[in-house]
């Protein structure tokens, strides 16, 4: 916990209620306060900190111009709602947050009424907000309704869809727009280098600076002067400002205006919530803002490991590179080598190692910035023309494009390689984040090749093989390091849906994909420990199975449990399943090993998997459960 000492006026806050107890000038001590807090918590926790910093002002300002919970407030994502969480009743447990069995990251309706409406992924909030403010209309009730979003997320086509609707419904809700002119990498966003444009116009500021705050200082005289202020500023506005973009899709646009001066903001945020109809407030932001190495290094401290708070500086983790710079490594060897290949992400070029290929071969880096749908497509039209788009997309925000990869892209059976990060569980994130359905989603598509590496060696390979063969191709690899082999130099094309049998068995097989291999070979050496002798086979391909050596296996065991972390249902085991029902083997006594039918919660990855048997004991026991083998505690000491 923070020293209250730091942090006395925060101290006495408990939830929002308290905040309107106070006189609005102590609100600049209170926002010292929280980011005091802030700093001192994520250094020793880990999460996520530069946006934070950036909305501390805004929270406080929000939480104390409305009567929240009544009034909704709904954020998007959660990167930016930390400080809203320390203010409205987790102070206490902001020590647990990400990790198991303590608070979300994100937004969390089970966890605070305050947390209106859950988020983890970008773009949701005004669509969200338009929902609560047509449902308290339909019910005639009477309360307010904020969205609060990034200007990154302003890069996703939902939040237009959304603002044309709010547009044509035209109910009383305020959205305000957070522009820090980051995501979590610097934005893509054209709209927001005409922001950056506008708020330096001499024409503009002049304007605002001559007349309204001269009017503030006018008293009730100057409550009218600046009513008609704001009517001559319309004029100017439509032509200087963003204003032009936002009231054609029927908002009344407010802006730009500091995000970090709390009085003004909570002023403003008091004057238009009186307004009628759909209102835009246009706030500047700093990302890290009040604590310098985070002001200089937005993008790297916006989602950190337990830090130094003198430096900003995480230790440096040893051990094996992780999957995602084995990739970042592979696609630029082949991108030098193959002149028709391409790298696109979707505004994650740090977080999917493309921000390598944006140093070394920036021609052939494309970022799209928060729009996975786009992606697909944008990748589906340079498929038409020969070349070969590796999109390099998280597994959850992959989701968002289902039916591009279907539509645009399976059905004309073009050649674009998915590389899929963070395939299975992520950990602290949780299950907004968790990649827990890509084989299932991915394996229902005709003409679909899925493969899953258990190494980093196979990680290369297999990127060398989806962008040597021809149509739709998912490579699957989950978030972390290696196993710590020692890679080869070149590349090796691998016989697409062709298994390796890694250790012989006699008495049960136990077929593994991905980053469970690994886990498979551990629990067949427990197992042995124990008189059970494992056959353990990296399958590599999930879609097309091999088939034959299914065959085979069948032919020699009674006993056969599939392990992939993935859902079970419809997944790699069920794939399995599939076959051996058609096949109709009455002796065959089959498990599939997976994640349940159910959303998983954050902490570590190895607690995760630990607490749904996942790990080399949970399989060996799993193994002995289909075999009627009870697992010793020797074998249970020795895992």
């Amino acid at each position: 916990m923070t020293d209250s000492s730091h942090t006395p006026l925060l101290d006495t806050i408990d939830d929002p209620s308290d905040i309107r107890k106070l006189d609005v000038a102590e609100l600049r001590q209170l926002c010292a306060d929280i980011r005091t807090f802030l700093i001192d918590s994520v250094a020793r926790t880990g999460g996520h900190l530069g946006a934070g910093l950036g909305t501390v002002e805004l929270a406080v300002a929000l939480h104390y111009a409305f009567q929240t919970p009544e009034d909704k407030i709904i954020w998007d994502v959660g990167h930016q709602a930390y400080p809203h969480k320390i203010i409205t009743g987790r102070k206490d447990r902001f020590h647990t947050i990400r990790q198991y069995g303590g608070i979300s990251g994100f937004l969390k309706r089970k966890e605070s009424p305050y947390d209106v409406f859950g988020a983890g992924h970008a773009t949701t909030s005004i669509s969200a907000a338009l929902g609560v403010a047509a449902a308290r209309d339909f019910s005639g009730e009477d309360y307010r309704v904020v969205s609060v979003i990034g200007d990154g997320a302003m890069t996703g086509g939902m939040a237009y869809e959304a603002m044309n609707n709010c547009g044509l419904l035209k109910k009383n809700m305020i959205v305000v727009l957070n522009d820090n002119n980051m995501s979590i990498a610097p934005n893509v966003w054209a709209i927001s280098n005409y922001f950056n444009e506008i708020i330096a116009s001499p024409t503009y500021n002049r304007f605002r600076a001559n007349i309204w705050d001269l009017a503030g200082k006018l008293d009730h005289l100057g409550d009218r002067l600046r009513r008609v202020a704001a009517r001559l500023e319309g004029g100017i506005k439509s032509v200087l400002t963003p204003g032009m973009l936002f009231e054609a899709l029927g908002f009344r646009y407010f802006g730009p205006i500091s995000g970090h001066n709390v009085v003004t903001l909570t002023k403003i945020f008091e004057e238009v919530q009186e307004w009628s109809g759909p209102v835009l407030v246009h706030v500047i932001t700093q990302k890290g803002k009040g604590y310098e190495p985070a002001e200089k290094d937005g993008m790297n401290l916006h989602g950190v490991s337990p830090f130094d708070k003198i430096t900003g500086k995480s230790p440096k983790s040893g051990g094996a590179q992780s999957y995602t710079g084995v990739f970042a490594d592979a696609l630029v060897e082949i991108v030098k080598s193959n002149e028709k290949v391409v790298g696109i992400t979707a505004a994650m070029s740090t977080g999917t190692g493309l921000d390598k290929l944006q140093r070394e071969v920036p021609e052939k880096y494309f970022d799209v910035g928060i729009a996975e749908q786009h992606a697909v497509t944008f990748a589906a039209g340079m498929a038409t023309e020969g070349y070969i788009p590796v999109a390099a997309i998280y597994s959850t925000f992959l989701q968002r494009a289902f039916d591009q990869v279907i539509h645009d892209v399976a059905i004309q059976d073009l050649h674009v390689v998915f590389a899929i990060d963070r395939g299975g569980l992520v950990g602290a994130d949780g299950p907004t984040h968790h990649g827990a359905y890509d084989l299932s989603y991915l394996r229902m598509i005709p003409g679909m090749v899925i493969m899953a590496p258990a190494d980093e060696q196979e990680l290369r390979d297999m990127l060398y093989t989806a962008v040597e063969l021809k149509g739709p191709v998912a490579l699957r690899y989950p978030r972390g390091n290696g196993v710590g082999l020692e890679l080869r130099g070149g590349f090796e094309m691998l016989p697409v849906g062709k298994g390796v049998t890694l250790r012989k068995g006699s008495d049960v097989a136990i077929l593994a994909v991905g980053s469970m291999v690994a886990n498979a070979g551990k629990a067949a050496e427990l197992l042995a420990n124990g008189g059970v002798n494992a056959e353990v086979i990296n399958m590599r391909f999930i879609k097309p199975l091999d088939t034959a050596l299914l065959d085979e296996v069948a032919s020699r065991f009674k006993h056969v449990i599939t392990v992939e972390d993935n859902a079970v249902l419809g997944g790699f085991g069920s794939a399995v399943a599939e076959y051996y029902a058609q096949k109709h083997l009455p002796d065959l006594r089959m498990k599939i090993h997976g994640l349940p039918d159910d959303y998983i919660e954050h902490g570590s990855q190895s607690e995760l998997y630990r607490s749904l048997g996942l790990d080399a004991l949970g399989i060996a026991r799993t193994a002995g459960e289909l075999m009627g083998v009870t697992i010793s505690a020797t074998i249970e000491n020795l895992a």
